[in-house]
């Protein structure tokens, strides 16, 4: 049984070391799955094909409709012009200086309207990256910026985000991307404010210490692609107007409110126990149901918009389809490797350690999908794996304490995005490569905004929900 832990150990050391030197997730998890099965003495191929494929396959299907309609949807924001145009009002009404402000607000407008974050992140740097030349602020501070907005509170506190972290925990606790609204607001405007405090903070002190914009090298990073993800900036389009743009963010934001509160809650399920149907719960499944709908709305309206540029749209959507599949790949081969983890005997311990902390079913929720994430380096593949393994089990506890399974799965969603972003994180990786900045150069920001202060948020809310006995 100790081989056995020693090979889960390792094979996280594996994954983590092969991820942070640039290994794609989706070949770094196989063989770091293949490291836990030769320690614990399980056959490799076996494994392979009867637990970590349907894992992965599993986790494909049931969000490939959110990655999917989220990439196109970013896409024909961009190729429209409308990306930019948000971006560009969003800085009029604040004003070039306050550019982190302006930023970080417009990469949450996007996010919380529904656009993919890696796309957001191509979207958004280009002109960000001229706010902060205009207001000469230290370039380090860009990546932090940016993932203050779409990493942290509109990935997973705000209520009815359409981002995967806020669906996931829905098809355990049986809850809505709504769950939770008033402990979830409290918790966007606690990582907001104290993310703006620690940006402006170090804004000031690198200001007084001498540095400017121009400062920063590799001015021009290496291998940053275009916003339009290999559509060329002469097929964009010239919106018009400024409340034009942002019908199609509000329109995902709408449809998935009236979707889930209002029109979904009104009609029969009753069919869904149908053996066709699989027997599911429609509360298991009327998050995704509800986002993809909204989204795929607001996809026909942009195109309803631009008829005449038909053939611009139908090339930014090929490229949207394109792009969504490494994402989900990658973070279902991240499953596969929880899924073949959990196979093994010697899981069986750590999973029963986990549950035997002594804490109520909130902290363990919160800590074992913490670990997870960090693990992984992925919120979404984090949050999978830990309630995969103990979704039912934190589900018959709460139930037990009479806990809130909302609450739950708001404060489980946010503590996923938390110690996701450690150094080895695809998505801070991607993130500095898009800025054209080094780990020694912008990390300790991006740490401070999206790992520190939402891991402080979310105990500060733990303690705060099991004073006041919901938890």
């Amino acid at each position: 049984m100790l081989l056995g832990i020693l090979g889960i150990i390792l094979s996280l050391v594996t994954l983590i070391t092969l991820a942070y030197r640039g290994m794609p997730v989706i070949l770094a998890a196989p063989i770091a799955s293949v490291v836990a099965l030769l320690f614990s003495g399980a056959p490799i191929l076996p494994a392979y094909t009867e637990v970590f494929m349907p894992a992965m396959a599993n986790y494909v299907g049931s969000y490939f409709p959110l990655f999917l309609t989220g990439a196109i949807f970013g896409l024909l924001m961009t190729v429209t012009g409308f990306a930019e145009s948000i971006a560009r009002t969003v800085t009029g009404w604040i004003g070039t200086r306050s550019a982190m402000a302006a930023t970080v607000i417009t990469s949450a407008l996007m996010t919380y309207g529904g656009i993919s974050l890696f796309v957001v992140a191509f979207v958004i740097y280009p002109i960000a990256r001229e706010l902060f030349r205009v207001g000469d602020i230290p370039r380090r501070l860009i990546p932090g910026t940016i993932a203050l907005g779409i990493f942290t509170f509109t990935m997973t506190a705000l209520p009815g985000s359409p981002q995967v972290q806020n669906i996931i925990p829905g098809q355990f606790f049986d809850t809505g991307p709504y769950a939770a609204p008033v402990v979830g607001t409290v918790g966007a405007l606690m990582i907001f404010g104290l993310g703006m405090a620690w940006l402006e903070t170090r804004r000031r002190r690198l200001v007084a210490a001498g540095e400017s914009f121009s400062d920063a090298r590799n001015d021009t990073p290496a291998g940053h692609a275009s916003a339009g993800g290999g559509i060329g900036v002469e097929a964009r389009m010239q919106p018009t107007g400024r409340v034009l743009p942002f019908l199609p963010l509000l329109t995902v934001i709408g449809v998935n409110f009236l979707c889930t509160l209002v029109i979904f809650p009104a009609m029969d399920w009753s069919f869904l126990q149908q053996e066709t149907y699989g027997g599911i719960a429609y509360s298991s499944r009327a998050g995704i149901w509800a986002v993809t709908t909204a989204i795929t709305v607001a996809i026909l309206l942009i195109i309803a918009l631009h008829l005449k540029r038909f053939e611009d749209l139908k090339k930014a959507m090929y490229e949207g389809t394109r792009q969504s599949m490494l994402p989900i790949f990658s973070v279902g081969s991240e499953v596969g490797y929880g899924a073949v983890v959990a196979s093994v005997a010697a899981f069986a311990v750590i999973r029963d350690g986990v549950m035997n902390l002594g804490t109520n079913a909130l902290t363990t929720s919160v800590i074992a999908t913490s670990a997870t994430a960090g693990i992984t380096g992925s919120s979404s593949g984090g949050m999978t794996i830990a309630l995969n393994a103990l979704g039912p089990q934190l589900r018959q506890m709460a139930e037990a304490e009479g806990t809130s399974l909302e609450i739950m799965h708001r404060l489980t969603a946010m503590a996923a995005g938390g110690i996701d972003t450690l150094p080895h994180s695809g998505a801070v990786v991607t993130l500095l490569i898009v800025c054209g900045l080094t780990h020694r150069q912008s990390y300790k920001d991006v740490f401070a905004v999206t790992l520190a202060i939402p891991v402080l948020v979310v105990a500060a809310l733990v303690a705060a929900v099991s004073l006041m006995g919901l938890a």
